[in-house]
Order: structure tokens, then sequence, then C-alpha cells
């Protein structure tokens, strides 16, 4: 795949409050350090998307459907141009420091690495493999973006460039980050009489400068930090998940050499962390960790902690305590399959998208049958293209591509099974 010629510009075609502009005059405005340090950046605009996470009951080992909300953020056209710049040369740097480290194969989420969440997974596994006798812990940070702490993003940014203090240009990025704040859509729109559901009829520009200081700002609609100036970055900007790796830069360089030391793996995705080290070491490095991510001002998060042991047994086979869960997969020591959480999330989308069909099927052949027409039978190209292998980017060709990276039997067993689901469900009469 071609590299873009500007690889920090990209055009973004959703209304915000400024307009769109070109790349020359991105351009003249992000390479000036003077106009970078002296530009208001807008407020971002802020909604939500429900979602559905479906986990198993550590006590009842049922099913459970659990409501998750996301608040996603998005920033003007100009503000965008310039995270997206500030983030190409800072992460040039941070990759140079990051191979000088011997952190290229640790630090995993955020990067151009050429991989998805299965290589990496994989490689997790074959590392495990590779050393037999060992212990596995996987840890969580609670409220990773919420909660990274303003004065130690500043130190790291300042360390990673190599200064004292933050350059001019520099600090405002940072402090349109860290002092940052929202305006909900929805009220938004309603503000400025702005239809949120016909898309075709929303401007270029959501308004004009005046009436962003008279209705928008006047009327107190924007809504700043609510942790105030201490914690907290905004996940929707284009430099966010960068600025999350050069947080960690300490915590990741103590947690690499305390495994390389004892010839075992440190790995990051993230806020999700997975050390692989000998048995004996296993209290040790959990303390490690939890010190360690303390010094950051975060915290591990004690439910989501899972320990694991592997051991290879008498005819040679590796097995475990318990199977490992790492980036959606179960590894048990001999076999990768997908989690069941996965499966159920899937199961319930494809019961609710076949719902759905048959029920405009009826309604269209009522209409049919109402003209004298023929029935006609439920329309299943889009059901295959949403919910089997048919489809190029769906749950069961994701499923598939990681059967074959991962040459797992165990995962095409479990498709074969959802597909069969599928097609019952189809011909369900009720």
């Amino acid at each position: 795949m071609q590299k873009p010629k500007h690889p920090w510009f990209r055009r973004r075609g959703y209304p915000h409050f400024d307009h769109p502009i070109s790349f020359r005059e991105a351009k003249r405005i992000v390479k000036n350090p003077l106009q970078v340090a002296q530009h208001s950046f807008y407020p971002f605009v802020e909604f939500t998307i429900n979602t559905f996470k479906v986990k198993r009951n550590k006590i009842t080992d049922k099913v459970e459907r659990v409501e998750k909300i996301r608040p996603i953020a998005y920033a003007s056209h100009v503000d965008c141009h310039i995270y997206s710049y500030y983030s190409f040369i800072l992460s040039k740097i941070y990759e140079s420091w990051i191979r000088s480290s011997g952190l290229n194969e640790c630090i995993l989420a955020f990067r151009s690495k050429g991989k998805s969440n299965v290589e990496f997974a994989k490689d997790a596994f074959d590392a495990i493999k590779k050393m037999g006798n060992c212990h596995v812990v996987a840890l969580d940070i609670t409220g990773f973006f919420d909660n990274l702490d303003h004065k130690i993003l500043k130190l790291e940014w300042a360390n990673l460039i190599d200064e004292r203090n933050l350059p001019a240009d520099h600090y405002a990025v940072f402090k349109s980050l860290t002092k940052f704040a929202t305006v909900n859509q929805i009220k938004l729109y309603e503000s400025l009489g702005i239809s949120s559901n016909n898309k075709k009829s929303n401007p270029k520009r959501l308004c004009t400068p005046l009436e962003f200081r008279t209705v928008i700002r006047s009327k107190e609609k924007i809504v700043k930090n609510n942790k105030g100036s201490k914690k907290g970055i905004p996940q929707g900007s284009p430099i966010s998940a960068l600025l999350s790796n050069i947080y960690m830069r300490q915590f990741d360089k103590v947690l690499y050499s305390f495994a390389n030391s004892c010839a075992g793996h440190y790995f990051r995705y993230c806020d999700d962390i997975l050390l692989v080290v000998p048995t004996e070491k296993s209290s040790y490095v959990e303390t490690l960790a939890i010190n360690e991510i303390s010094k950051l001002n975060l915290v591990i998060n004690p439910t989501k902690t899972d320990r694991v042991g592997f051991q290879i047994n008498s005819t040679g086979e590796l097995c475990s305590t318990k199977p490992l869960q790492y980036l959606g997969f179960l590894f048990d020591g001999e076999k990768i399959i997908l989690r069941s959480a996965s499966l159920a999330r899937y199961s319930e989308k494809m019961k609710k998208g076949i719902k759905i069909a048959k029920a405009t099927m009826l309604k269209r052949n009522l209409a049919r049958i109402a003209r004298g027409e023929d029935e006609k039978p439920l329309f299943r190209h889009k059901i295959n293209k949403r919910y089997s292998h048919f489809g190029r980017r769906n749950f069961i060709s994701y499923g598939y591509s990681a059967a074959r990276k991962m040459d797992s039997n165990a995962i095409r067993k479990q498709l074969r099974r959802l597909t069969k689901r599928m097609i019952n469900e189809i011909d369900r009469k009720k």
C-alpha cells in the first residue's frame, strides 16, 4: 500500500465550528510555531455511543449483557491538522527512542507495525510456548486516558524532545489537550437549529465565530474537563494515542528491563499489560508492575487481573492452570480459541439482524399480496454479507483470518457452529 505524500494531512468531512481547509493552508499554519502558539483551539464536539458488551459472570457462570457508554469527541478541522502534524513529528522521535531502548516488539498499540491484534496475540502465545514452564500475569489500567497526570505528561513530552520546558507551540498543543472543553452534539445542533438526523442538510461549518461566541459560549454550553487541570486527555484527537505511549515510557523501560533480565517477555497494548516470566518470579513481577504504575498516578484494576501458570506435563505437552485471555483470544497451552463472549455478541447481533430482515420481508410481502403480486423469499445477500464468511469485513471473516494466521482448527470449529446457528435462525419459522 502506497504511503500518503503528506502523512499528517487528512481531509475530514464532518461539520464543525470551522470549515475544512486545503493542504496549502494547513501547512502554512502547522509549520509556523508562532501561529500554533497563538492559536485558539475550539472545544471538541462530543456524542455518546451506547454499546452492549457480553460478559460471563464469574459467580453464576452465565453470559450477561452489559451496557457500555462510550464518549466520542472530535476536534475542529484546523485543530485536527495541528494535532496530526505534532503527532507526526513526535512519533518520529518516539519511534527512534523505542528502537534504541529495545522496546520495538513490546509496545504494540498505536504504532505502524503492519500487524493486527491477531498477530500480537500469536506472538505472545508463541513466546509462552517457547518458555514452556512459566507464569503469565495480565493487568489492566483503570480509566487510562481519563487519569493521565498532566504534570507527568508534560515532563515526559519535554524529555522526549530533549527540552527542559515545552516550547511555546508544543505547550499550546499540550494545554489544549489538558484543559480541553467539549460541547454536546445534540444540544449544539438544537441551539443552532440544525437537524442531527438529516446528514445531507448539515452545513460544512456549523456556525460563524460570532454565533459561536453569542449562542454557544455565552449560553454556557461548553463543558470543561471535569477533572480540572490535573488529569485526563480526550481520546478523540489525532495525537492522544501517541501521548498515552509517551506517558508510559518509564514504566515500559522498567518492566521490559526486568522481563529481559529473567529471560521473560513484556507486552503492552495500550492499557493491557502482559508479562511472561519464570514461575519463581510470579509474585515479584506483579508487585513490581503495581508499584511502577503507582509512580505514574495510575491504578491497576484488580478485577481484571489474570494469573495463569503454564507447565510442560509428563507427556511433553504444554498445559495451563486455566485458559489465558488476551486480545480477544483464549490460550490453554495447546489450542487457541475465540472468547465465548465474542461468540455470544456475534450471535446476539446476528439474531437481531435476521429478525429485522424477516420483519421487512413480511411487510413488503403484505404489500405485494395487496397488489396481487407473488411473495418473495427472504433477501439473504445482505445477511450473508454481514454474518457469514461471504462477507469481507465481519466477525466470521475475521475469525477465519485469525484461524489461518494462528493455524487454529479450534477456531474453525467455533465458526462452523456459528454458521449453523445462523442457518437455523434463518429457517426458524417464528
